[in-house]
């Protein structure tokens, strides 16, 4: 055998001269890392909420009967993403003021219509006929005019609780005399004056109530609103001590366990033939099961019937003083309710509430959460959540919540002890083998979360996040 040993040949790339790196592992074993999975997250909601077992798959918040009239305000019940204002809360409508009859005012508010609106949104205009009151559940309206000269004026800026349009009930001829632009998203009830005349036309005692009203009695309430507790306290001798009785909530809101379900595909000659040095079947079921997770955290915040940012109380929403959450923002967010666990963000807003701090040079303190460091405002950890929407106007919300049944705060609800369960409150049901030798699983997981009380959660809304321009 001659070999070429020119300078040309040696030059020449093209001609091996020892065995390749991919031939070479053919021969090789490789060390492989287990199946990555980029949508897995922290899910702190998850890690921080205790949670409850619940039988029969439902749990019922039972509380003391709350509403206050006479404090010239509408109060509303929130059942997820659906609001209903109370019946007796219509009394505080001028020419409502004093009907006690509950049948009526039921059917009165079972007429009022729901509308959500976005913030910009012109609600009613100035010149058009007016045929609605329309009572504010959450919000904040701003209402403008006309001044002598022509140019714009403010006439009021109404938020929860308010109402406009109360003579349109009555006067068929009247119109807007004022433009009503909505300053930030919210939701309203609407009662037009046609519902309102099929009522009345039904409802002898409200005609007569219509032409002569008087003052509704103020009921006794603590500042709460919950129904006074009567007692007698530092007397002395044998007074007469007052009898009383815990009223409760006739209709407490009651919360059913929602699901997310996945049915797991396997070939059988995958899991017979393909098993070193990982298991194909427990690889799949485990990335499975960390997807149905992280829908179970996107479904405890985002959710309309039990969804914690639709379920918070709108006294407990607030706004921004500027648009960036600033400390000052934080600090009222804490204030209004006791032992808060924790504040759960975007990742962005807590790179905006940084930025806020390091403007302000500010440092926030860090707690140890399982031998992890994170940030912290006053002792409380500030704890990343992507769930947490961003609008296309760059704005985010920020949640602060008290956790535990027993501080009447925020929890979560599961049942375990299902049939084949894998994980607590996560079944894996063997579906069996189909004619093409494909194994099927059923992957099952129950959840929901409840609130307590209305101020075991809180929200600060429309946190701007973008950066701004110095």
């Amino acid at each position: 055998m001659t070999v070429d040993t020119s300078p040309e040949a040696q030059l020449d790339p093209s001609r091996q001269t020892s065995l390749g790196t991919a031939a070479a592992r053919n021969l090789a074993t490789t060390t492989k890392s287990a199946p990555q999975m980029q949508e897995i997250t922290s899910r702190w909601l998850l890690k921080m909420l205790p949670w409850v077992e619940t039988k029969g798959g439902t749990y019922r918040v039972n509380r003391r009967l709350t509403y206050t009239v006479g404090d010239g305000r509408i109060e509303f019940v929130q059942d997820g993403a659906h609001v209903r204002v109370i019946p007796r809360e219509l009394g505080e409508i001028a020419m409502l003021r004093g009907f006690d009859d509950l049948d009526v005012l039921t059917a009165l508010a079972a007429r009022c219509v729901q509308r959500d609106f976005r913030a910009g949104e012109v609600l009613v205009e100035r010149g058009t006929p007016a045929n609605d009151i329309h009572l504010i559940a959450h919000g904040r309206i701003n209402q403008t005019s006309v001044g002598k000269y022509g140019d714009e004026v403010a006439v009021a800026v109404l938020a929860d609780g308010d109402r406009f349009g109360e003579n349109a009930l009555l006067d068929g001829a009247g119109g807007w005399d004022y433009t009503a632009t909505a300053a930030t998203a919210g939701t309203l009830l609407t009662l037009s004056r046609s519902d309102f005349a099929a009522v009345l036309s039904s409802a002898p005692h409200l005609q007569a109530h219509v032409q002569q009203f008087g003052s509704l009695p103020r009921q006794r309430q603590n500042k709460h609103g919950e129904a006074e507790i009567a007692m007698s306290a530092g007397h002395t001798g044998e007074a007469e001590l007052p009898g009383t009785f815990v009223d409760y909530e006739l209709n407490p809101r009651e919360y059913e366990l929602s699901i997310a379900q996945t049915v797991l595909r396997v070939h059988t000659r995958v899991a017979d033939l393909y098993n070193e040095p990982m298991n194909q079947t427990e690889e799949q079921l485990r990335l499975t099961i960390e997807a149905l997770r992280e829908r179970q955290e996107h479904e405890l915040v985002n959710n309309r019937e039990f969804g914690l940012l639709h379920n918070a109380a709108f006294k407990q929403r607030i706004q921004t003083h500027s648009g960036p959450p600033t400390p000052d923002d934080l600090d009222e967010l804490l204030c209004r309710r006791r032992g808060t666990k924790l504040l759960l963000a975007h990742p962005k807003t807590i790179a905006a509430i940084g930025r806020e701090f390091n403007a302000r040079g500010l440092y926030p303190d860090h707690v140890d959460l399982g031998g992890q460091q994170v940030p912290a405002w006053r002792g409380v950890p500030i704890l990343p959540c992507n769930k947490i929407p961003i609008s296309k106007e760059n704005t985010s919300s920020i949640l602060a919540m008290r956790t535990g049944e027993d501080n009447q705060g925020v929890i979560g609800l599961r049942q375990t002890g299902l049939p084949e369960e894998y994980e607590p409150g996560l079944s894996v049901r063997f579906m069996g083998i189909d004619e093409r030798s494909i194994i099927s699983y059923l992957v099952s997981t129950y959840y929901s979360a409840a609130i307590l009380v209305p101020d075991a959660l809180g929200v600060l809304e429309n946190v701007q996040i973008a950066r701004r321009h110095d």
